[in-house]
């Protein structure tokens, strides 16, 4: 059930994501609406995208630093003024272990976002282990960046983020009215080149680069008018909103 919409724009927003193109796909059109209304759009991937290939022949450190290029472009087309975040965990690996909630920890406080974003950790039947574990950092590293007492030793302040947003969530209860902000996304989702082909089946397709664009376009713009739909919005994107932080 929808219980809400809307936040008001924050000031700082932080999305953390297992992969790049996670947050476009996401909550790319919210961070668009947001940065266009002031907001320091923050992200920080997790894993270093390095299985992002059919290829068996791919060089995946050519693959990590494209994807890293590729990353930074999207944030751009999405008009953020914020920063990117890489911790470079190995794609496919990413585990949940006290280190890696206390490098997540560490960049909520260097970030200071009122309102983060992330994977639900508690989707049923996911299967993929790297959204799994990314929901779950996530989630402790906001408890873990709130007290002074869990890792001390880092070089900035606690900070307690007042909202969290959980997208993929099987009962979202937050939509935000992303009608207007779905091309942005598209344009973002797009600088992602290198998923084209896992993303868009492009070596499986004989219509042609631009048919199959418009056809993953389309299947956005679907996508999003299903989410708004249960608000009377055009598009939206849906999320599980948690604000006892």
């Amino acid at each position: 059930m929808i219980t809400s919409t809307n936040l008001a724009v924050p000031a700082r927003a932080l999305a953390i994501a297992a992969h790049p193109d996670d947050v476009e796909f996401n909550c790319g059109a919210t961070f668009a609406k947001w940065s266009a209304a002031g907001c320091v759009v923050n992200h920080l991937l997790l894993t270093d995208g390095s299985k992002g290939s059919w290829d068996p022949n791919q060089d995946t450190d050519e693959l990590v630093a494209l994807r890293q290029e590729e990353q930074r472009a999207a944030a751009r087309a999405l008009g953020s003024t914020g920063d990117v975040g890489f911790c470079g965990w190995v794609d496919g690996e990413l585990e949940v272990t006290l280190e890696c909630r206390g490098v997540v920890a560490w960049w909520i406080r260097h970030f200071r976002p009122d309102v983060v974003l992330a994977h639900d950790p508690w989707k049923r039947y996911r299967i993929h282990p790297d959204h799994r574990a990314a929901g779950f950092l996530a989630c402790d590293g906001i408890v873990a960046a709130r007290d002074p007492h869990f890792f001390p030793e880092h070089d900035v302040a606690p900070w307690r983020p007042s909202t969290l947003l959980l997208f993929e969530a099987d009962e979202p209860d937050h939509i935000e009215d992303v009608t207007g902000w779905v091309e942005p996304k598209l344009a973002a989702l797009e600088c992602h080149e290198s998923q084209f082909e896992t993303t868009m089946h492009k070596d499986l397709d004989a219509d042609g680069a631009a048919a199959l664009r418009e056809r993953s376009r389309e299947r956005e713009r679907q996508k999003t008018a299903e989410m708004g739909a249960p608000t009377g919005f055009m598009h939206g994107e849906a999320f599980k909103l948690v604000t006892d932080l």
